[in-house]
């Protein structure tokens, strides 16, 4: 296990902060990656070889790429042909990743944006984003949720995207109130729908698919309408069955996000990681806590949540999981507009967690 980080649009600068925080290993989580784009829109193998070299230069490696997948999964159900595009430009953009020496890609199943109610205030006065199903209203869920790849607050300096419905970094992610039903049936058609576009070209190529489960879980009966079929370990496992045999089948495994399932958001994680590291569906791991339970939490410091942290570390170690921990949605602070003080509180948290927790020689 090592820790490392996602970054957006990396600079040269932003890249040796990184290796200056002890990380060795990135994850580019730019969506649209425009570095990496042809003419027609596409990614190109050479493209994909020249950011894995630039990377490289400074001494790091690029484990993982971010797969962009738009609206397809919206679209599977309301307009197939423009999926039926869509699925043919993310078949090319795995076949460019492994031509370009990429060999793992993440992805994510949201249909509507990573719901969010608010800000409320942590420790020292940060402030800590929060789903608090009482809360809710569409109003809160514009104004506070996560779209795409945006991240709320980021500020002057951020190294992420505009957090903005309608902007090319929200990935196809709409409103709850805009996307118009979507039953649980129609959640589960619409994954099927991509894991069966993409999953084949993925095994031919050697690239591994790695998978977030939908964050928040909706509670019973959806949220305007909308299902979170993955917002369950029961969901995860029903995502698994889909191709159970596959290697390139597995998890983005967010703890966060499964914290969220669960009113006992440590055991959920524990059992998640047992279940799913034993069967080597852990491809990557977003390695952040909450504070609270489901419906009900909102994010903080690794070290100040509701999940015993050092025992998820135990359980890593325990099902041989041999990846990379990426530190993921750290409150915000008018101190630290880039975030870059509290990631490199989390990457030390983590690092040392893994270095206590190392087996005696």
């Amino acid at each position: 296990m090592y820790i490392g980080e996602q970054i957006i649009n990396p600079t040269p600068d932003r890249l040796k902060l990184s290796l200056q925080l002890g990380v060795e290993h990135v994850v580019v989580d730019t969506r649209p990656n425009m570095q990496l784009l042809n003419e027609k829109g596409g990614w190109e193998g050479a493209k994909v070889a020249a950011q894995r070299a630039s990377i490289e230069e400074l001494g790091l490696k690029l484990d993982v790429l971010a797969l962009d997948v738009g609206s397809i999964l919206l679209d599977s159900l309301h307009q197939r042909e423009k999926a039926e595009v869509t699925a043919e430009r993310l078949r090319n953009d795995i076949r460019a990743a492994a031509s370009g020496g990429v060999t793992t890609l993440k992805y994510n199943v949201q249909m509507v944006g990573i719901t969010r109610t608010g800000f409320e205030s942590g420790r020292g006065g940060v402030q800590c984003s929060a789903f608090r199903l009482h809360d809710y209203s569409p109003q809160r869920d514009e104004r506070f949720s996560y779209w795409g790849v945006g991240h709320p607050g980021g500020g002057h300096g951020a190294d992420i995207a505009v957090n903005a419905l309608g902007t090319p970094e929200a990935a196809g992610q709409v409103l709850g109130t805009q996307a118009g039903q979507v039953s649980e049936q129609d959640g589960w058609n619409a994954i099927e729908y991509l894991v069966q576009a993409i999953l084949p070209t993925a095994e031919r190529e050697g690239v591994r698919l790695a998978c977030h489960p939908h964050d928040p879980a909706y509670p019973v009966g959806g949220l305007n309408g909308i299902h979170h079929v993955m917002g369950s370990l029961d969901g995860m496992r029903r995502f698994i069955n889909l191709a159970p045999e596959s290697p390139c089948h597995g998890f983005n495994f967010c703890q966060g996000t499964i914290a969220e399932m669960s009113d006992d958001p440590t055991r959920t994680v524990l059992e998640a990681i047992h279940e799913f590291g034993e069967n080597a569906k852990i491809f990557m791991v977003h390695f952040r806590n909450i504070k609270g339970c489901y419906l009900n939490f909102c994010e903080t410091f690794p070290d100040d949540g509701s999940v015993d942290m050092p025992a998820c570390i135990r359980a890593y170690r325990s099902v041989g999981y041999q990846g990379i921990l990426c530190p993921d949605h750290v409150p915000l602070s008018d101190l630290d507009p880039a975030r870059e003080r509290f990631f490199a509180f989390a990457l030390g948290y983590t690092k040392g967690l893994i270095q206590a927790t190392q087996p005696a020689p």
